[in-house]
């Protein structure tokens, strides 16, 4: 099968950026330079750095150019995406470690949070996401049983609970809180970082058509992931 072009050039500038020949905020080739470099379109070009930027791998700044983006992995601020995608679209391998799956009765916190009573049954969940094998974020989520009655059955090596939730439950709204963290000793471990390191903590409360579906802390280091985003406001 023949690789599309879009993806070839995608491929050279990961390699180039993973080898160090391309170093952190190094320029890279304009779209007209990869055009003709990879005998395509211009707008295939543009279709491979708009990915790559889009995914955090790149960074434009107008007038300038496209530079290699910094080395903390990006999620998005304004969308909720499948943390196992983010890592995959940077072309970088993705694995994750379950730590906890079981089921619990809601504390005060989590029952508010799920808009159910207090002590009623929910599932619980903890997993570590790691990219090329390093811990990236620690994602700590409680489900209502109602909307997902199998979630406890689930392999989450297989798939993310986002991808699982979001097929039994779809998403209809989410809100986010965000805030940095001081990690607790757990949490350090988990990340593998010291005590010094801060991480940035999201608290994130997701609905479908019939109510609040989960509730998910997820926790990442300082040092490895930045968060954002671009708003653009019609008038």
């Amino acid at each position: 099968m023949v690789t599309p072009k879009f993806l070839e050039i995608k491929q050279h500038i990961i390699a180039c950026i993973e080898s160090g020949e391309w170093e952190e905020h190094a320029r890279v080739p304009s779209e007209n330079q990869l055009a003709e470099l990879f005998v395509c379109s211009r707008m295939t070009a543009r279709r491979a750095l708009t990915e790559l930027t889009d995914a955090g791998v790149l960074e434009r700044a107008q007038g300038l150019g496209t530079f290699v983006a910094g080395r903390k992995s990006q999620s998005s601020m304004l969308a909720i995406r499948n943390i196992a995608d983010e890592i995959k679209d940077r072309g970088h391998g993705y694995s994750v470690k379950q730590m906890m799956l079981q089921e619990v009765n809601a504390s005060a916190p989590i029952a508010i949070a799920l808009g159910i009573e207090l002590g009623s049954p929910v599932y619980h969940s903890v997993l570590v996401h790691c990219e090329q094998g390093v811990p990236l974020q620690v994602e700590e989520r409680f489900v209502n049983p109602t909307f997902a009655p199998d979630y406890l059955f689930q392999d989450f090596s297989a798939q993310t609970p986002h991808e699982y939730l979001s097929q039994v439950a779809p998403l209809t709204e989410a809100h986010h809180t965000i805030e940095a963290i001081v990690a607790t000793s757990e949490l350090q471990q988990r990340l593998s970082i010291p005590s010094t390191e801060p991480c940035l903590q999201i608290l994130r409360r997701t609905w479908s058509r019939q109510g609040v579906v989960s509730f998910a802390k997820l926790v990442h280091p300082g040092s490895r992931f930045k968060l954002g985003g671009h708003l653009t406001i019609s008038k």
